[in-house]
C-alpha cells in the first residue's frame, strides 16, 4: 500500500501460506515511477507491518535493504530476548506514532471488500480472483485520482 492506502502490488497465495514469507517477494514487485528521469524506485522508505511480520529474519532483511521497518515485537520474541539476558540484545526500534498510520492498510482491505465478488469469493479459480482484485485495485486508484484533481 502506498501512503494513501492504495495497493501497489498484488501477490496471491494459498490460504494456508504464512504472511511473513510473502513480504520480500511482495516488495520485489513494487515499482514506483520517478518524477524526473531515471529508473523506477524499487525500495520503499519504510514498511509498517503488524506482528505477523515481526520475525528477526524479516528485520535483518529490511536492514540489509536499507528499508525502515516498524513492527511491534511479539510476546514470544520479547520473552526469548529476556531469557538470553544481556546476550539477547536490545529491543528493536519501534515508533508508535508511525505504527498508528498502519490503519491505512486495514482501510484499504475494507474498501476492497466492498466489491461483492471479492468479499464472498465467488471466483474459485486463482486467475479469476487475481483479475477481480486487479480490477478492484484499478477502480480504487481511479477514484483517488478523481479526488486528487482540482
Amino acid at each position: 500500500m502506498d501512503g494513501r492506502g492504495l495497493p501497489m502490488s498484488i501477490l496471491l497465495t494459498p490460504g494456508q501460506a504464512g504472511d511473513n514469507p510473502q513480504l520480500l517477494p511482495l516488495l520485489e514487485e513494487i515499482s514506483v515511477r520517478r518524477d524526473g528521469p531515471g529508473r523506477p524506485r524499487k525500495r520503499p522508505d519504510r514498511v509498517v507491518a503488524d506482528k505477523a511480520y515481526s520475525h528477526p529474519s524479516t528485520r535483518a532483511a529490511m536492514r540489509r535493504r536499507g528499508i525502515g521497518f516498524v513492527s511491534p515485537e511479539r510476546e514470544d520474541q520479547i520473552a526469548r530476548r529476556h531469557a538470553k539476558g544481556s546476550l539477547g540484545g536490545r529491543p528493536p526500534a519501534f515508533d508508535p506514532a508511525i505504527y498508528a498510520g498502519r490503519n491505512v492498510v486495514e482501510r484499504c482491505f475494507n474498501r476492497l471488500k466492498q466489491f461483492r465478488d471479492l468479499a464472498t469469493r465467488y471466483a474459485k479459480r486463482a486467475a479469476y480472483f487475481r483479475a477481480e482484485i486487479t480490477i478492484a485495485a484499478t477502480i480504487l486508484w481511479l477514484r483517488q485520482d478523481l479526488q486528487d484533481r482540482p
